[in-house]
């Protein structure tokens, strides 16, 4: 049939008004389970008034309330927005939840305190505990400190309690010379492959351990329990349900209480349903680790609905701070007091390129996901090398490597990323006020700051740029914080310092590294990340528009409502 002009605009008429109705492609059979009406629903394309999803946690239709009000029944739970905003759930793409709850339950340190303060809670900390019962906890760091500490300090104040402190980084610690004895550690203790013993003039150990040394110390505190590793990873799902966060990478999965206890407390949250977010475990795997091997091999007995072990996470190096392991493709700018070897002048490589390239293309081939600590220059270069291996060998597939951290990146090598596939994850929670900055700045120079996390670089070079918070190697997981920074590239607020205004992006590019290239990146952009009929309803609800309000206030946004699966599984408490 031929239609005529007026038929044709009739019917075009037709199709705009069911668009914005939200029935332009409804999916499902029912009614509408959930219904959030009257706020700015922020879809691909458009801002609308409600969305509506099915029993199934899907959504049914996105438009205007009086038409998806349609869709109600005596039995939809209705929200009124009263204009809040809704947007897709946030990924994040790096962050330690277990490690999280068990901080807040030690001798957790202020970030940014100095010696006295430090001492102060340490000396609190060791009134409370029995004689000779370990002191563990953080974050120090030594440009909040003024230099590099020794064990003394901690004698001064614990000098009964082995005690043994992570920095911020959670690449060296402390300890004092309980915590030194109890290891035995002294003069003649020679540096672990990959780690550094620092020692005083006189050749003694001074109680710093950097990198794989730490592990000559760890060994020797007791593990959490099962029980008490549980209860701190329940804490930390809730406080990331509170910020939105519906899917997330646990990206060291045995970091705190080892691998296989890790594993199955994953598996027993996520069995009993206190696990709601979407969870995929890296599960971390070093050169002749017997134990991970193991588990990654037997990984499909931790496999359930909403948790995934099918990423490894292999480190690199260290980091560009005080301690110089960073693998770095030029010389730090300062020294390292009592060092002149060549990782005080270049960083550490924790594992040689051709070990990693059959590594990656093992794993690859297995169908896992890798995961790099790569915080220098020359560690993304060697992580992008072997994805470059693996994909010679393999062929490409649907799986997206990523280069962690990524501090600092050469030019050169922004390229590559999507020449083969691999993601870069940027820590835009890294930022002041947080002090690590100053020790990072001290170690590299203030030329090379500039291009810190060069996010508008990877974008432009048409890498996928994906964000993880590093949480609680940062003082907080809420996403917004990021936000605001990727954009600003100044302190939460507004500041006159900043690092790398080159390299802000929009607000727009910054929540898609959140949802939709986050989820692109967990294989699932089919289902997360848009806000559109046929997508599953992992939504938050937030107090104020982010496209709207000043950038300098972005890191204020609360979220008011975090959904998942169309089921709302938080709530922000009424005033």
């Amino acid at each position: 049939m031929r239609l005529t002009p007026s038929l044709r605009m009739t019917a075009a008429l037709l199709l705009c008004s069911l668009a914005s109705a939200g029935h332009a492609t409804p999916t499902g059979t029912g009614p509408a389970a959930l219904l959030l009406t009257g706020g700015k629903v922020h879809g691909p394309g458009a801002v609308s008034e409600a969305v509506a999803v099915d029993a199934g946690g899907v959504i049914l239709a996105v438009g205007s309330a009086s038409e998806l009000a349609k869709l109600q029944t005596p039995q939809t739970r209705v929200v009124d927005l009263h204009g809040a905003s809704v947007l897709p759930g946030f990924h994040d793409v790096h962050v330690h939840p277990v490690f999280g709850g068990i901080l807040e339950k030690q001798c957790k340190i202020a970030q940014g305190a100095g010696l006295e303060a430090i001492q102060t809670r340490v000396k609190e900390c060791v009134s409370r505990a029995k004689p000779g019962e370990w002191i563990t906890g953080g974050q120090w760091d030594a440009s909040a400190i003024g230099r590099i500490p020794d064990r003394s300090m901690l004698d001064a104040v614990a000098p009964q309690n082995p005690v043994w402190l992570h920095d911020t980084s959670g690449h060296s610690t402390w300890a004092n010379s309980k915590a030194l004895a109890a290891a035995g550690i002294t003069r003649t203790t020679t540096d672990p492959e990959g780690g550094i013993i620092e020692r005083d003039a006189k050749g003694e150990p001074t109680g710093i351990q950097r990198e794989t040394a730490n592990g000559l110390v760890q060994t020797h505190v007791p593990a959490p329990s099962a029980e008490h590793t549980r209860a701190a990873l329940e804490w930390a799902l809730q406080n990331m349900l509170s910020y939105g966060i519906t899917s997330f990478t646990e990206a060291s999965v045995g970091f705190s209480a080892g691998l296989t206890r890790e594993a199955g407390v994953w598996r027993s949250v996520a069995d009993a349903g206190t696990l709601k977010q979407r969870a995929r475990l890296c599960l971390t795997w070093a050169p002749g680790n017997a134990e991970a091997e193991s588990v990654i091999a037997g990984r499909n007995a931790y496999t359930r609905d909403r948790l995934s072990p099918d990423c490894v996470k292999v480190f690199l190096d260290g980091v560009p701070t005080d301690s110089h392991t960073a693998a770095m493709l030029e010389d730090y700018a300062g020294t390292v007091a009592g060092r002149n070897d060549e990782a005080a002048r270049k960083g550490m490589l924790l594992v040689p390129q051709p070990q990693l390239d059959e590594a990656v293309t093992r794993f690859d081939r297995m169908g896992l996901t890798v995961k790099f600590h790569a915080a220098g220059d020359a560690a993304v270069r060697a992580g992008l090398h072997a994805i470059e291996a693996a994909r010679k060998a393999n062929g490409f597939s649907t799986l997206s490597h990523d280069v962690g951290h990524c501090t600092f990146v050469a030019k050169e090598d922004l390229a590559i990323a999507r020449r083969v596939g691999a993601a870069f994850e940027i820590s835009p929670y890294l930022w002041d006020p947080s002090p690590i900055n100053d020790d990072i700045t001290k170690a590299v120079g203030p030329e090379r700051i500039r291009r810190v996390w060069p996010a508008r670089e990877m974008i432009d070079a048409g890498a996928l740029v994906v964000p993880g918070s590093d949480w609680a190697v940062v003082p907080s997981v809420n996403p917004w914080i990021a936000v605001e920074t990727l954009v600003t590239r100044e302190n939460p607020g507004g500041s006159t310092r900043s690092f790398g205004k080159e390299e802000a992006i929009t607000v727009k590019e910054a929540i898609g590294l959140f949802t939709v290239n986050a989820a692109r990146h967990e294989g699932s952009e089919d289902k997360l990340g848009r806000i559109e009929p046929g997508m599953l309803a992992d939504l938050i609800v937030v107090d104020q528009d982010p496209y709207t309000v000043p950038a300098n206030t972005l890191a204020k946004t609360r979220v008011l409502k975090t959904i998942i699966n169309g089921d709302i599984v938080y709530e922000t408490p009424a005033p």
